[in-house]
Formats: C-alpha cells, sequence, structure tokens
C-alpha cells in the first residue's frame, strides 16, 4: 500500500502557495474587511434580503478571473473546457489544503469561491448535457452566467423523492407547478436546475425530472431569501406557477433527475470532507499554538491535561478522517461514483462533524478570545454546521451506510439523494 501523496499533486500545491502569495494576498490586504471581524456585515446587503453586496462578489470574480489566467481554477474540470483533468484525489488533498490555511479570499467556503474551482453544475453539463446546453458550460464557468440548484422543497428535504414539484406535458412543452426551498444562488442566476416529478407514484427514485428553467420566465417567482446562520444568503424560496419550458430544457433525460441530482452531490460531499480535514487541522494547530503562548496561574495553558487531551484526540481523529477521505477519492477515481457512495457518505458527515468539532474547541481554548468575531473560529463553525444538514444529512449518510452494512441498501436507495 502507497500512502505518498503523488509528485505531481506535490508539485500543484507548491504552484498554488506561490500563486496565493503573489496574485490574491496583495489582493485580500486591501480588502481585509471581507475577512476581518466585519466579515459577516462587509460581504450582506442587509437592506436586499440579505443578499452578497455587490463588492464583495466581484472581489470573487477578481479573485476567479485571476486564477483562471493562471491555469489554476479549472483544474478538476476536461482538458475539452480548459482544464487538467484533476482527480478526485487531487481535488481531495488540494481542498484541504487551501482549507488548511484559514480564511482567506484563495478559498472562501461560505460561497464555494475557491482558486481552485469545483463548478458541479459545469460537471453536470458536460456529462448530461445536450449541444445546445453544452454550449452554456464556459459561461457558467467564468461567472457570465449563474444556474441554480432547485431540488430542497417547503415539504420535503432529504426525503426528494417525496417531492410535490410536478412537471406535466401540454403539447411540446413541460408546465411545471410547484415550490422550491434554499433554492441556492437565485440572487444571480439566470437559470435554475428544477427538479420536478413527471412519472411514477410519491417515493419512487424514478420519474423525477431535471429541468433548466428561466428565472425570468413567467410564473417563476423568487419570493424572498431565507436569512441563515451564516450570512449573507443566496438560499430562496421559489414558487413555480405554470412556468413553460420546451423539452430542450430537460437536463439527462425524463425520468432520471435523480441521476443528475446524486452526480451533483457526490461532486460536493467530497470535497466538503476533504474541506472539513484541513479547516480541523487548522482550528488544531491555531489551539496548539495559543495554547503554548498563553500564560494562565503562572504557567502556559498548554500544561494542563483539560488542554492538552480533548486537542490530540481531535488531532488523532483528523489523520483518521483524512485517510478515509483520501481512500474514498482514490476509490472515486476507479470506480462509478453510486458504487462507492456508502465510502461517500462515510467521509462526507465525518469530516463535517469534525470541522465542526475542531471550531468549537477552538472556541474554547482561546476562551473570549475565541468567542469574538476577531477570530475566524465563529465563522468556520457557521459555515461548515450547514454541511451537517445540506447535500443530504448526517443522518442520510449514517442510513446509506446502514443500507449497505446490512444489505438493504438497493438499486432503488442507492439512486436517492
Amino acid at each position: 500500500m502507497d500512502f505518498a501523496i503523488p509528485d505531481a499533486i506535490t508539485r500543484k500545491l507548491a504552484v498554488l502557495d506561490q500563486f496565493i502569495e503573489r496574485e490574491i494576498k496583495p489582493l485580500e490586504r486591501e480588502n481585509l474587511q471581507f475577512f476581518d471581524h466585519r466579515r459577516e456585515h462587509a460581504r450582506t446587503n442587509w437592506d436586499e434580503d440579505g443578499t452578497p453586496r455587490r463588492e464583495w462578489e466581484e472581489l470573487l470574480a477578481e479573485m476567479r478571473r485571476r486564477a483562471d489566467r493562471a491555469g489554476h481554477l479549472r483544474f478538476a474540470l476536461p482538458k475539452a473546457l480548459g482544464g487538467e483533468d484533476g482527480s478526485n484525489l487531487a481535488m481531495a488533498v488540494i481542498r484541504e489544503h487551501l482549507a488548511h490555511k484559514g480564511l482567506g479570499l484563495h478559498n472562501d467556503l461560505q460561497n464555494e469561491s475557491s482558486i481552485v474551482g469545483n463548478f458541479p453544475v459545469v460537471h453536470l453539463l458536460w456529462e448530461y448535457g445536450t449541444a445546445e446546453q453544452k454550449a452554456l458550460i464556459e459561461h457558467a464557468i467564468t461567472g457570465r452566467q449563474r444556474i441554480a440548484f432547485g431540488l430542497t422543497e417547503p415539504n420535503h428535504g432529504s426525503d426528494a423523492t417525496w417531492m410535490e414539484t410536478t412537471a406535466v406535458r401540454q403539447g411540446a412543452d413541460w408546465v411545471i407547478n410547484g415550490a422550491k426551498r434554499f433554492n441556492t444562488g437565485l440572487h444571480t442566476a439566470t437559470l435554475d436546475l428544477v427538479f420536478a416529478r413527471t412519472s411514477g407514484k410519491p417515493g419512487d427514485a424514478r420519474g423525477i425530472t431535471a429541468f433548466l428553467v428561466p428565472t425570468d420566465a413567467p410564473g417563476f417567482t423568487a419570493e424572498f431569501m431565507w436569512w441563515t446562520f451564516n450570512m449573507p444568503s443566496d438560499h430562496a424560496e421559489v414558487t413555480l406557477g405554470n412556468v413553460r419550458v420546451p423539452a430542450s430544457a430537460i437536463l439527462g433525460g425524463e425520468g432520471e433527475g435523480l441521476i443528475v441530482a446524486q452526480h451533483f452531490v457526490h461532486e460536493n460531499r467530497i470535497r466538503q470532507a476533504a474541506s472539513g480535514v484541513g479547516v480541523a487541522q487548522y482550528c488544531i494547530d491555531e489551539s496548539v499554538r495559543y495554547a503554548r503562548d498563553r500564560v494562565v496561574f503562572g504557567k502556559p495553558l498548554a500544561v494542563n491535561q483539560a488542554i492538552q487531551w480533548p486537542l490530540a484526540e481531535l488531532h488523532t481523529e483528523c489523520e483518521m478522517v483524512r485517510n478515509l477521505v483520501y481512500k474514498t477519492a482514490w476509490h472515486l477515481d476507479r470506480q462509478d461514483h453510486l458504487k462507492v457512495s456508502e465510502w461517500v457518505s462515510m467521509a462526507n458527515y465525518r469530516g463535517n462533524r469534525l470541522a465542526c468539532q475542531a471550531a468549537d474547541l477552538a472556541i474554547q481554548v482561546h476562551g473570549g478570545l475565541g468567542y469574538s468575531r476577531h477570530k475566524p473560529f465563529e465563522h468556520i463553525y457557521r459555515h461548515h454546521r450547514r454541511y451537517r444538514i445540506t447535500e443530504g444529512s448526517e443522518e442520510i449518510q449514517i442510513r446509506r451506510v446502514a443500507g449497505h452494512l446490512f444489505g438493504m441498501g438497493g438499486k432503488k436507495k442507492r439512486d436517492e439523494g
């Protein structure tokens, strides 16, 4: 068994570090209000339904332009799209490495922005899209067009196969009715990837179809943005009233929408897990550093077992989850993602939980200072806490693992998100 990180990935990390110091850190220093204790306020337009401020998104766009010019942004995309066919293992190592650097413009995961892009929707267009739909890819990469993601509903979250949004055929078109909740990206999106039942009965994995719906279509309404634990918000409550789209709006085939959704969440789940490991290690390292320097009752805080043991246990947990994430990514590079979904679930829920535990412990070790917004731990906790719910809650992930363990994870279950 070879546990060494491939040389090509190690070289990539060094190149990324040089790029960050040369191109990104100076830009970050010019815009510190988005990263210091003012970050949540600076990023959020409270008077515009809590959506991201224009200046914040312009800064992120400039970061992505620089990363694209340097050849980093598209790393994980196919070479035909200007990428490097970056492997899942490479992306796991890179995302962990970037998250381990802490809060910064190089890798601000509050809105999935990074110098090495994730692009789950681009992967969907490339894998399932028609020629017309693939023509959207370049604009989606560069940000000239944004495609939102509408799966969750007011009455249905993890139980996506019970969704109430429907689409029925009328002549050559489809007419969609229903509602979506936490519809991500709606504040700037031109298209929304809407999932609707087109056949079958509630609970059936098949019979759900994915539609690319223009956000300016008659009957499509973003009612309001949900203000969340981590602000700003781009998560809209959406209603669809007799929204008409052509058959060419279908992505991935009629009735095969959950395969599309599963592909989306697997792209995100393993990246989230890797980021969770990286940010957990950052919290551990910062806590160790502080405990060594902080003197209480005439001696360093670090000499106390009450400080040593929780950090030692968390450091051990971090190493175990890191190896699980790497092994899962290695499997994903060699097998269809549906065949290793239980591995992805294990890595995801453990990585997300680890990040929250580490941020919480870092707050405790740093005391009142840790609780303040002058340290990044509260921001880290608020961001990573959502991942224990989104992309399939950790309870759903554990159920998937249990289904595999007890032989109850048949094809129907594997098709469910």
